[in-house]
């Protein structure tokens, strides 16, 4: 038996591709690029590779206590890390009551169909008797577990004790809202575009095609049942794109003019490049570092029938600057992304405890530089979706000194928020001015 024999819309199927992509993430894979390679590599359909991303992100979201439980019931770490990552995503699956929502599958279903997971791949058929094992202790233990890891901060939590401590020190009122936030299902989200629609109009569209939402922002409407993009009423002819309510605050705090010319720095994937051309016509140079990225940025303007000039480069050099000074520059620097961690899960076990010093460190060299890019009485909007001082109130603070810059008013730090009345990631704003005007 292999894994290609067992049936593609199998919950054994997804099982498997979901614990190969969790073994990917182990060696430093993100998420999204280990689901594609694995979708790839088991030639699966659209529904299973949906089943699959699925059970990858619940275990993802419930990785420290599916650790915890497998510890507590073993004697030694399981291996191969894919016999690990079977048993995070099947106890996932069991222990419901730590999970998303309800139970998604029967029990012995599951225990059933994660033993023919194993079975189908050589590497961990030999386990397949331990999987067994495990799952069943746990069916017929789990009030004891439980009681077992109630002082354990990592199964409470799913986040590894540094994020944890960093968590408490930072916002030691909020931490334990912040660590909840984070572990919530994230909302969909729409910008609506206001170049070929409004509020109303898209509104009464959702409702046309039975899909209830409410507007959550000036341009954001939060849709109440998620769907893929393609089921979005006119996603494709662009009239709305996804994006957070917070990242959506970005273009209008730049006080966009006609005319005006704008530098988006690190534009990839080019939500905000994107929504920046829409508040106005502007000479827009959207840059990043990365090829294949960029070209999303082209293939978001192509969708929603917008130009800008695309560049190739790093923000930290000036090599493809026209020596032309900016109006405006957005720049929405690397981090740690410590406040986007319910949309990506996998953040919290890839970065490091000393991840947040060294991107900071890098982010005040892209911020010093494209500063001397900026026209006297210019505005720069210094973003990041961090929540880690050091890379968003810190970074701002040291910044301003550093240049002689004007702060004007702004958001500053948002923490993640899930909740019905208010719904977003969590993202930091800073906006200078420079002298001269």
């Amino acid at each position: 038996m292999t894994a290609t024999s067992l049936k593609n819309d199998s919950l054994a199927f997804s099982l498997l591709g979901a614990a190969r992509a969790l073994s990917l993430v182990r060696k430093g894979a993100a998420l999204p690029q280990a689901l594609s390679r694995v979708g790839a590599d088991l030639q699966a359909s659209p529904q299973s590779r949906g089943a699959i991303q699925d059970i990858a992100y619940r275990a993802m979201r419930r990785r420290g206590r599916a650790d915890a439980l497998v510890q507590a019931m073993t004697s030694k770490p399981p291996q191969p890390a894919l016999l690990l990552a079977l048993l995070e995503c099947a106890l996932t699956l069991l222990d419901h009551d730590a999970g998303d929502g309800d139970a998604p599958y029967d029990a012995h279903t599951v225990v059933d169909q994660a033993v023919s997971a194993a079975t189908a791949d050589g590497e961990i058929a030999h386990a397949r008797g331990m999987v067994n094992a495990v799952l069943r202790r746990f069916l017929r233990e789990r009030d004891a577990l439980g009681r077992q890891l109630a002082g354990n901060q990592e199964a409470q939590w799913n986040y590894p004790a540094w994020w944890i401590d960093a968590a408490r020190s930072a916002y030691p009122d909020q931490w334990q809202a912040l660590l909840a936030a984070g572990n919530a299902m994230p909302p969909l989200t729409l910008r609506i575009n206001r170049r070929k629609t409004d509020m109303p109009s898209y509104l009464a569209l959702l409702e046309a095609h039975g899909m209830a939402a409410r507007q959550v922002g000036p341009a954001a409407v939060r849709l109440l049942q998620p769907v893929p993009v393609q089921r979005i009423p006119g996603f494709d002819a662009g009239m709305a794109s996804v994006q957070d309510a917070a990242a959506q605050m970005a273009a209008p705090l730049l006080d966009l003019q006609d005319g005006m010319r704008v530098l988006d720095a690190c534009a990839a994937p080019g939500g905000k490049t994107g929504h920046l051309l829409e508040c106005a016509d502007v000479d827009l140079q959207a840059l990043d570092q990365d090829g294949p990225r960029l070209q999303r940025v082209a293939d978001n303007l192509q969708r929603l029938q917008l130009q800008a000039s695309l560049l190739q480069g790093d923000a930290a050099s000036a090599g493809w600057w026209d020596g032309k000074p900016f109006d405006r520059i957005l720049a929405d620097v690397p981090c740690t992304a410590s406040g986007i961690v319910r949309r990506h899960p996998d953040i919290r076990w890839l970065r490091r405890k000393g991840d947040a010093a060294q991107l900071a460190a890098l982010s005040a060299q892209i911020l010093d530089n494209l500063w001397r890019m900026l026209a006297p009485g210019g505005k720069l909007l210094f973003v990041t979706c961090s929540v880690w001082p050091q890379e968003s109130e810190g970074q701002a603070a040291a910044f301003a000194v550093r240049q002689q810059a004007q702060r004007l008013p702004a958001p500053g730090q948002l923490l993640p928020v899930a909740d019905e009345q208010s719904d977003h990631d969590g993202l930091f704003y800073a906006l200078f001015q420079k002298p001269g005007l």
